[in-house]
């Protein structure tokens, strides 16, 4: 009990939650585009871990207590907590990063190709 409180220790678990908001969607972003550059569990390990504290700490902010769920306004207060918290502040940016890596190479592998094929040079257009 800190500070004469009995639910302080929320408080402490709130954190990592107020830091996700601003530098989340980077740190998703970074994860996604090293998931796109080396296939295997750990960058996939570390892409599900990562988000796992900060939003499973407010989704049971969000659900707590029961005695909201009869609240007319719940469903949509959840509606708008999967959209933005959990889609677009950690999803979609994974999938922008891991997405513009996998084109980045895949069109540098077609422009390569093309220029093995042609006999140009590397800084040929």
């Amino acid at each position: 009990m800190m500070f004469g409180y009995s639910d302080d220790w929320m408080a402490v678990l709130m954190i990592p939650v107020v830091f996700w908001v601003p530098f989340g969607p980077f740190l998703m972003g970074a994860v996604g585009a090293w998931c796109a550059r080396r296939p295997g569990w750990r960058p996939r390990l570390v892409s599900v871990l990562l988000p796992a504290v900060p939003v499973g700490v407010s989704a049971v902010s969000m659900f707590l207590p029961p005695e909201s769920w009869d609240d007319e306004r719940f469903v949509d207060d959840l509606v708008g907590y999967l959209i933005v918290y959990v889609g677009g502040i950690t999803l979609l940016p994974w999938l922008l990063g891991f997405l513009g890596t996998r084109y980045t190479r895949m069109f540098r592998a077609r422009r390569a190709r093309r220029s093995l094929r042609t006999g140009a040079g590397a800084g040929a257009p």
